[in-house]
């Protein structure tokens, strides 16, 4: 029998029977493929905050589901009660990370479909959490795919595509983001030719990205994030496919740290940028990119993670901010599952989310 790879595994699930989100601990990978089970909030809370699970749709496929195991222990039959403490932990998750917005998007999702049922008893609130916590997740699933085929339309067989961070299957629950088109052209022979920047600090393009991409087969080539511009400039890239974690209503897109380099430069070379967004990404309440709260990391993971002994000196002032932001005019599309936004953005990713909403 073959061995499992990680694409056989599960990025995140739900353990009905030991009322337990279930995870990959991603700062393992690649050297060990640990499932850890978790039950408490704090638990949870650690995991994304600690990127045991990260991608703005996976953590909000596991915010969703964290929420669903924390009210299924809250033991009461007192409604005024139980979202009391429903509140406490939707407040206390949701300040986990405060850049991808999928995070606040599924947990406020969550507990308006509990308020929608406040005067219903308890147990059947805490049942409609768990589906709404498995629905959120078979969505992600749907999402991802569609945003693949809208993206595999801006390539064509054997071009040569860059990457930045991990918006792949460890970032999603399947196919991911912008490795969706790559997953989807594979699978039909398209031939592309991969190339994945390692995204210094955390090295989520070698951990994991080149990690996904080489177990599933596809022709994939790890390159430090300052190669960028070499093998642009040498005419091996024919696009450049990237995830986010908020995309503002004008366009500007928050992102993995480097991606906004990665897109000036892109931009000097005329190679378009492409920003692979659900629309539960896009945040129509935040005006411009400058309003985007940016996650700012510990100095440790610059100055000792990764490293056997410590390759900075003592007491060295660091910044180490997780996301910048991409200023929309370096962006040549956002690429959802409804279709591919183009400028003018406030306009097209308008149109986008009111799709989802039926309007």
């Amino acid at each position: 029998m073959n061995e499992k790879s990680i694409l056989d595994y599960e990025t995140v699930e739900l353990d009905i029977d030991n009322n337990a989100l279930v995870i990959i601990d991603q700062t393992k990978l690649p050297g060990k493929i640990e499932i850890i089970s978790l039950k408490t909030g704090q638990e949870i809370w650690d995991a994304i905050y600690l990127l045991k699970v990260r991608g703005a749709p996976a953590i909000g496929v596991a915010a969703a589901m964290g929420l669903y195991v924390l009210a299924a222990q809250i033991d009461t039959d007192d409604n005024d009660l139980f979202f009391e403490k429903l509140r406490e932990n939707r407040d206390f998750l949701n300040s986990a990370r405060p850049t991808a917005v999928n995070l606040s998007w599924a947990l406020n999702r969550m507990y308006r479909l509990a308020e929608s049922m406040e005067n219903e008893p308890v147990s059947a609130i805490v049942e409609a959490l768990k589906q709404e916590a498995i629905k959120i997740k078979e969505e992600d699933i749907a999402v991802c795919k569609a945003i693949g085929e809208n993206g595999l339309t801006l390539v064509k067989p054997g071009d040569g595509i860059l990457t930045h961070c991990n918006a792949g299957q460890l970032a999603t629950c399947k196919y991911g983001t912008a490795t969706a088109p790559i997953y989807l052209g594979y699978e039909r022979g398209y031939n592309f030719k991969v190339f994945a920047d390692e995204t210094r600090p955390l090295l989520q393009g070698a951990r994991l990205t080149a990690f996904e991409l080489h177990s599933a087969g596809v022709d994939v080539t790890l390159i430090c994030d300052n190669m960028s511009a070499t093998v642009m400039k040498q005419g091996k890239i024919n696009a450049v496919f990237v995830g986010c974690d908020r995309v503002a209503a004008n366009g500007d897109t928050a992102n993995k740290i480097g991606t906004s380099v990665v897109a000036t430069v892109a931009n000097y070379y005329n190679v378009p940028v492409y920003i692979c967004a659900p629309t539960s990404t896009i945040d129509l309440d935040t005006a411009t990119g400058a309003e985007i709260k940016i996650e700012q990391r510990p100095d440790s993971e610059v100055t000792e993670m990764w490293y056997k002994e410590r390759m900075a000196p003592e007491g060295v002032k660091v910044f180490n901010p997780a996301f910048d932001v991409t200023d929309h005019n370096l962006i040549a599309g956002i690429v959802t599952e409804n279709g591919i936004a183009y400028e003018p953005y406030t306009e097209s990713l308008r149109e986008m989310v009111m799709k989802v909403k039926g309007k």
